[in-house]
């Protein structure tokens, strides 16, 4: 038998043919039918395709098969752990599901977004995961005329028009309110994140809005950020503030929030309490380490992962799932009872 070919001559399905002395039809057939290919004849072609080296292209298995494996991914950054984190577990499912997974980022933009969607719709993206209920309407109008599944992350509502595979943001805000209320927090300022293009931020801060008798009484808008969190305490320090409590809508915020008060001087919770939303891996190891609410992404990315392979495989929408935050009680919230 002939050398392999080198890296600039690689194997093709004719070099393959020619070495087992087969059709170039029967090479095509071990592998994309190969029940349909007798025993010895079958074994010499896989034989003579591992001693070539040849690899089949992903563009001639799309040919073949219509099919290119691949589904994309469109989340607002990667610099937020939890976009990290839950990509990181769809990715790893996808794997064993047979799927590559494609990854874009929108920064809460629904033009750049849907811009990005029909990039990777044209590379030959056969489904979609995309972040949170704010997508332009050319968005909704290219999946449904293009029939490309889409599931949508980072939030649950059974009555959206794509299925939902996330938590609820308005429990998972109910839930970190309510427990700074039941230490007796009365005065508790809202540290959050831009609401534009942001319905998860927006589905926190309607939910302590009516635990608030219909609207907030002290919030505070910042960069969603670790530098956002200790700039908006700078604010409240300067401004001379006597709140009792702050409640960061999310981990990173909070994190900024820590460093500066310890900054500052002021002792948490002694003088003052912190709660996030997250349970991001770092909020176990702030000094003190973070109260917060645990959303459980790792898991969303897998039943996303799932749900999306699933419709691509056997053309059925999934249905939407939830998944369910938890209250982590740790050190910066203290009982003023």
């Amino acid at each position: 038998m002939s050398q392999p070919p080198t890296q600039k001559n690689r194997a093709n399905l004719r070099d393959v043919a020619r070495e087992a002395g087969v059709s170039v039809a029967t090479v095509s057939r071990v592998l994309n039918s190969p029940a349909l290919v007798q025993e010895a004849t079958r074994k010499r072609v896989q034989q003579t395709i591992e001693e070539l080296g040849f690899v089949r292209s992903a563009a001639a298995r799309a040919i073949n098969s219509g099919r290119t494996q691949i589904l994309g991914a469109l989340v607002p950054t990667l610099d937020n752990d939890i976009f990290a984190i839950t990509l990181n577990a769809m990715e790893n499912r996808l794997v064993e599901l047979g799927f590559s997974l494609v990854v874009a980022t929108t920064d809460e933009d629904p033009e750049k977004e849907t811009r990005k969607a029909k990039e990777l719709l044209d590379n030959g993206v056969e489904g979609l995961v995309l972040t949170g209920k704010s997508h332009t309407d050319a968005l909704y109008q290219m999946l449904e005329r293009r029939y490309v599944p889409a599931v949508v992350i980072s939030c649950f509502d059974t009555e959206y028009r794509l299925p939902t595979i996330g938590y609820d943001n308005h429990k998972a805000a109910a839930l970190a309110y309510q427990h700074l209320t039941s230490c007796g927090h009365e005065d508790v300022v809202i540290i959050h994140g831009p609401t534009e293009y942001n319905d998860r931020t927006q589905a926190r801060l309607d939910a302590i809005a009516e635990l608030q008798g219909g609207q907030i009484r002290r919030a505070v808008e910042t960069e969603l950020s670790v530098t956002g969190g200790a700039q908006a305490v700078r604010n409240l320090l300067d401004q001379g503030s006597d709140c009792d409590a702050l409640l960061c809508l999310s981990d990173v915020m909070a994190f900024g929030a820590l460093n500066e008060l310890n900054r500052a001087g002021k002792s948490v919770p002694e003088n003052l309490s912190v709660m996030g939303i997250q349970d991001l891996p770092a909020a176990a190891e702030t000094y003190p380490r973070l109260t917060t609410v645990h959303l459980p992404v790792q898991q969303m990315g897998m039943q996303a992962a799932e749900g999306i392979a699933d419709w691509v495989v056997h053309q059925e929408r999934p249905r939407p799932i939830e998944v369910q935050s938890t209250l982590v009680k740790r050190e910066t919230v203290a009982n003023r009872w």
